[in-house]
This record gives C-alpha cells, structure tokens and sequence, in this order.
C-alpha cells in the first residue's frame, strides 16, 4: 500500500482567487466581523449577540427559525447564544400560545442600553473600514455589492424554476 509520500501529486485546475469576487467578499466580511468582535468585546458581547440585538431591534418579536434564518446560522448553533443573552437579561424567549414548542424571541429592557454600545462599536469599524475611501467610492462599493446580490438571486430563482 504506498504512503502518502509515494501517492503521484492529485493536479487540480488552477483558480485564480486574486480575481474571484467571492473570495474577496468573504475575506473582507471575515476581516469586518474579526474587527466588529474585537470592538465588542470589552463590552461582554460577540458578533451573534450583536446580530440578535441588531434583528430583533430591526424586525421585532422573531421565533428562533425566523432569527436563525435571518442570521444565516442553523437553529441549534443560535441556542447557546441566546441562552447567554437571556441570563444577561438581554432576551426573553416566550412560547406561543398556538404552540408552546415554538419559541418567540423578544428584547428585554436590558437590551437598550447595550444596542447603544453595539451601535457605537459598529460606527467605529465602518469608520476604520472605509478609512481612505470618499464618498463616490463608498457609493459605487454599495452599488457594485447590490448588483452582485441582485445577479446572484436572479440566477437562483432561475435555477429554482427549471428545477
């Protein structure tokens, strides 16, 4: 059985990621959340937490679903994070009356003056990420990121009406 070492090299096509959109947005959205966290934290919050302050203050009263969904995270990963917020007195998470399995999430008093530092935090790396940039150069980003959005989901729901 030979090792790894005498195995022939597997040759996979070349991609140039230095050019591949998708490669930079997501290094960029990592390096923003690793900025957004590292702002956070002196404050006793993560990046989820923030997104759950930021959702519920955005949507108001949302199921666990619904917020996971919003957050793009699975309903089982949110679960420890909303347990923390609710010891901290910053959620409260409420049964329906038409289904006690389901869970609503809603912001408790607490929250107000937390969603201030989370605010201010979030002002700080928009501030630190568009460092240089003018203002015609932050439009035409926002623009270019809407259009790539807007190609992407016409796409999608080509691909989902020839399925």
């Amino acid at each position: 059985m030979p090792t790894k070492r005498e195995s022939p090299a597997l040759q996979l096509k070349p991609y140039d990621f230095e050019n591949s959109p998708g490669y930079w947005l997501v290094i960029a959205a990592r390096a923003y959340q690793k900025a957004f966290d590292a702002e956070l934290t002196p404050h006793g919050l993560t990046y989820r937490q923030a997104q759950v302050l930021g959702w519920l203050s955005i949507s108001g009263d949302l199921s666990q679903v619904e917020l996971a969904d919003r957050m793009m995270i699975e309903p089982a990963t949110l679960v420890g994070v909303l347990d923390r917020m609710e010891r901290d007195g910053l959620i409260r998470r409420t049964a329906l009356a038409t289904d006690r399995r389901r869970k609503v999430i809603q912001l408790c008093s607490g929250a107000e003056k937390i969603w201030e530092s989370v605010v201010e935090c979030a002002m700080r790396v928009r501030r630190r990420a568009s460092q240089g940039l003018s203002d015609r150069q932050m439009a035409t980003f926002f623009k270019t990121l809407k259009t790539i959005m807007q190609n992407l989901e016409q796409n999608e729901n080509s691909i989902e009406s020839h399925s």
